[in-house]
């Protein structure tokens, strides 16, 4: 009971930022407009940027549960510049950098201490690169799969409460557990605003902070590589689309910084035409069905998971294949 309050305020937060964009975006200049991407066909631009009481809560929940500051403060950067990214469109060459420089913050109060040796036994330093490449791809990565209604606040509904629950059971980081509960609760009163129909979107600030956040939290969490294994599986759909995608772009050898239309996801909504609700909330039930195994075999060592994580990504790119074959590619 100790936090019900800051439980009730994220969720306050979440809805009230979402509310507050939908009635006053447009005059912001926070439109999204329509382009090759885009999976919604509508008249007239919906405002963008009401992940911004998501970015709220967490600012609100890390000060209050007296987060590191080494793990908020690159987080908040991001997602302010991410917001001017709603508003003004960025390069890739301007994007990348600064999200490298923000995940290299975050992680640097961990080069003195044995949390990244933990991961392999390897020196720190070696770990650096890689572990960066995986927050700044995880913040990307959530941020290609925000593309239809209710989607990006499904998943980090689902995501962020598999995280605390991981942690309430595996007795790491309270705080940390905490905090991903008030992070899942602002996606909660997100939601209403984006499904089944969109008043609002995300946008970056929120997609790009909740990947961001997401993946911050697997690493300074994990405290044995299999910790590592477990939480990062609990966005099992999103890496699993985003990564079969990639290979069907590079194989036809596709600039993957060209906008497209070919995650399993978008051809889903788009050409088969299924509500995007349904597809959204078919992502949540695959990654909540994924979490509970990962639950259910973590007992059994890194092995085991990452074994039902194979069968997993191999069904998933399967249905990818039989589907893009009926579609004609």
């Amino acid at each position: 009971m100790k936090y019900v309050m800051l439980y009730i305020t994220s969720f306050v937060f979440g809805g009230v930022g979402a509310w507050s964009v939908a009635k006053h975006g447009s005059r912001l200049g926070l439109l999204d407009i329509p382009n090759e991407r885009s999976s919604h066909e509508i008249p007239v631009p919906i405002p963008k940027g009401g992940g911004i009481g998501i970015l709220a809560a967490f600012v609100l929940s890390s000060l209050v549960l007296k987060i590191s500051a080494s793990f908020w403060v690159p987080a908040i950067f991001l997602a302010l510049f991410s917001f001017f990214g709603d508003k003004v469109d960025l390069s890739p060459n301007l994007r990348l950098p600064v999200q490298f420089i923000a995940a290299l913050f975050l992680l640097a109060p961990l080069l003195f201490s044995d949390s990244l040796s933990i991961l392999c036994p390897l020196p720190s330093g070696l770990w650096l690169l890689p572990l960066t490449v995986f927050i700044v791809g995880t913040a990307n990565f959530y941020n290609f799969m925000d593309g239809i209604n209710g989607i990006a606040g499904i998943t980090g509904v689902v995501g962020f409460g598999l995280v605390a629950f991981y942690a309430y059971l595996s007795g790491v980081g309270s705080s940390f557990g905490t905090l991903a509960i008030c992070m899942s609760l602002s996606c909660l009163g997100f939601l209403p605003f984006n499904i089944p129909r969109a008043r609002v979107f995300m946008g970056d600030v929120g997609s790009i902070l909740l990947g961001f956040v997401f993946a911050g939290m697997v690493v300074w969490l994990a405290k044995s590589f299999l910790n590592f294994v477990c939480m990062t599986g609990f966005l099992f759909p999103f890496y699993a689309d985003e990564l079969t995608t990639m290979y069907v772009r590079l194989s036809d050898r596709e600039n993957l910084t060209r906008p497209h239309r070919r995650h399993l996801y978008q051809l889903l909504a788009n050409e088969m035409r299924i509500d995007h609700w349904k597809v959204s909330v078919e992502y949540g039930v695959l990654q909540f069905a994924v979490g509970v195994n990962i639950l259910l075999f973590k007992d059994m060592g890194s092995i085991a998971v990452i074994s039902m994580l194979a069968i997993y990504f191999a069904g998933f790119a399967g249905l990818t294949c039989a589907v893009r074959k009926r579609l004609g590619g």
